[in-house]
């Protein structure tokens, strides 16, 4: 739960700054705006790559020394043990991710449905309707 929340912290705060770099460097005239805005977005999105497997590794790495304080006993390390608890470690972070991508597709399918709704209820005046894919809805 702790590597979640630092990591969660990590990427907001590269996404916030790195979307408000983005944006200052798309109001640059021509093709000079699309190309700094695209090497903006791709380099904040490497570093924040880089640095969520770099706090994995170092949680492993820490996880491996605290279970081999664990699992020593009189100067022999059981690590057929460690390394169980490690896979079992591994294992939990791939559920917490397949639920992350189930969790993911519930968001986006209310995302859908709100842009679904402010088209075709909430429409643009003049009774007209949009189709939720409209270029003129708010919510796409």
């Amino acid at each position: 739960a702790v590597t979640s929340i630092i990591a969660g912290y990590i990427g907001m705060m590269v996404a916030v700054f790195s979307n408000a770099r983005t944006a200052v460097s798309a109001k640059k005239d021509g093709e000079a705006g699309w190309v700094e805005s695209f090497n903006t977005a791709f380099r904040a999105g490497g570093v924040m790559g880089y640095s969520l497997c770099a706090l994995s590794l170092m949680i492993l790495y820490l996880l491996c020394l605290a279970y081999r304080g664990i699992f020593t006993e009189a100067g022999k390390t059981d690590y057929t043990m460690l390394f169980e608890c490690i896979a079992g470690y591994g294992l939990g972070g791939s559920a917490i991710a397949m639920f992350g991508r189930v969790g993911g597709g519930i968001f986006t399918k209310a995302a859908d449905v709100g842009a679904d709704l402010s088209g075709k209820v909430i429409g643009v005046g003049d009774g007209k309707k949009l189709d939720e894919d409209s270029p003129y809805n708010p919510a796409c």
